[in-house]
């Protein structure tokens, strides 16, 4: 039985969608004026992961995800690069699509653009003025948040607080448009130059909580079985969203809200972002790092604890998923002396992996220990790869069983060639084999190193020396 933490209630809950079998999921996307960091990635591979558990589970998952287009970063940087709103914003998607794509991040089933949405967005907020939620103010719109009996409860706080923090960052300029410090903006009047749009309040754009309220409901429906993203957006994003949506639609807007921890940078494990300046992106890192080896890293961690990016975490992840590619290639190389045929223990040995590793994972999607499971599965696998007499069936059966338990993480397991033809190459083996024999190490020692040095990989197993190609 699958329990997730709803950060709405406070606790585990059986996860139970609105309609058998499917699951209806937005994730925030990115504000799309940059390359993203690792910790905007960390939100996407986060719930990636949890979108493949999941479908592992046999949930038909409709995952939608926005791409923010039009803001004051994307104007603001739009003017500093000297290039238009929509330019900047396919620049970065394009981006964005490539290194998700690098970490193996499922494409959405919808990849929505705010400024594609522009009529929708409207609608709504002309509904919500209807309904006496909002107002309009000198070409601005605003709705009212005390108005909303449920405000604050997301972040689990009174509005009379909310409200402390709020006047202390509201301009002078929309404190004489608000009619409280704690309505928020649901459509901006444009200012000159800016990129904006007809609407009935004058020329202008949409606020960025609207957008979110506008397209997961217009691609999911009223009711979503689950909203997704960083634990940063909890307030005032989220809170402003649950406000909106249920004011205009009248219907319960979330059943289960999932908020991700933080990624945090250096000794003092600050928290990483754009506006500390301490970020790193994806986009700079995989030219150095394994891709796969980021992906790891991040999705082996559960998904409400925070993340300390280091190069020794980053080591651990690396060497990590070598232990498992090696046990992969172990049962391949082992395939072919087997003999055919299935064996019955190894078979029940498989579904009690399958059974421990659903256990952890039910549990809110406790990666860490759903991994450890993956980690007893490479011990079992290797140990029966040395074993004299091993059957087809059953190496293929660890083979398929690795590969989809990891790949819910988000990894690919790759079948190494092991097979080289080049007669010089095996001669040189053999030579070595029979310098091992003669206890002439130095020999032995020269031969591996020349076959480094040509790129092939020597490993001494109980059943003979294998080699493959340097990866």
């Amino acid at each position: 039985m699958l329990k997730i933490y709803n950060t709405l209630t406070r606790q585990k809950e059986e996860f139970k969608p609105l309609h058998p079998g499917v699951v209806n999921m937005y994730v925030c996307g990115p504000t799309v004026y940059n390359y993203i960091h690792i910790g905007n990635a960390r939100s996407a591979i986060a719930f990636d992961t949890v979108r493949r558990y999941l479908e592992f589970k046999g949930y038909q998952v409709n995952y939608v995800s926005n791409f923010t287009d039009v803001d004051d970063k994307m104007i603001k940087a739009a003017h500093e690069q000297g290039i238009t709103v929509p330019q900047l914003a396919d620049k970065f998607i394009q981006a964005f699509m490539a290194d998700t794509m690098a970490v193996n991040i499922e494409p959405a089933t919808k990849h929505p653009r705010a400024t594609e949405n522009i009529p929708d967005i409207i609608a709504f907020v002309q509904t919500l003025i209807e309904k006496g939620y909002a107002y309009e103010s000198d070409g601005d719109v605003y709705y009212r948040a005390r108005k909303f009996a449920h405000y604050g409860q997301l972040s689990g706080q009174s509005i009379d607080d909310l409200e402390v923090g709020a006047s202390e960052h509201v301009s002078a300029d929309e404190i004489g448009k608000k009619e409280d410090p704690m309505d928020f903006a649901l459509w901006k009047a444009a200012k000159p130059g800016e990129i904006s749009w007809d609407s009935p309040w004058g020329q202008g754009r949409p606020g960025w909580h609207i957008e979110c309220s506008v397209m997961s409901t217009k691609y999911l429906g009223q009711t979503l079985d689950i909203h997704a993203g960083g634990q940063d957006l909890e307030f005032p994003h989220h809170e402003n969203e649950i406000a909106q949506s249920e004011a205009a639609t009248g219907q319960p807007f979330v059943r289960y809200w999932m908020h991700n921890g933080f990624v945090t940078i250096g000794k003092d494990n600050e928290k990483m972002s754009k506006s500390l300046h301490n970020f790193i992106t994806v986009h700079d890192i995989i030219k150095t790092v394994d891709p796969q080896v980021l992906r790891f890293f991040m999705a082996t961690t559960q998904y409400r604890r925070p993340i300390q990016y280091s190069e020794d975490n980053l080591t651990d992840a690396k060497n990590n998923l070598e232990h498992i590619q090696t046990a992969y290639d172990n049962l391949t190389y082992r395939q072919q002396d087997a003999a055919a045929g299935d064996d019955a223990l190894v078979t029940q040995q498989l579904a009690d992996f399958t059974a421990r590793f659903t256990t952890a994972m039910d549990d809110d999607i406790n990666v860490q220990n759903g991994i450890a499971v993956v980690y007893e599965l490479v011990k079992a696998a290797n140990t029966y790869a040395q074993q004299a007499a091993v059957k087809q069936g059953a190496l293929q059966a660890y083979k398929d069983k690795l590969a989809q338990l990891i790949s819910i993480f988000g990894i690919k397991l790759v079948a190494h060639d092991n097979h080289i033809d080049d007669e010089q190459i095996k001669a040189l083996i053999e030579e070595r084999n029979q310098a091992r024999k003669n206890k002439d190490f130095a020999r032995s020692d020269q031969i591996r190193d020349e076959l480094k040095q040509q790129g092939i990989i020597l490993e001494d197993t109980p059943q003979g020396t294998r080699y493959k190609k340097e990866q």
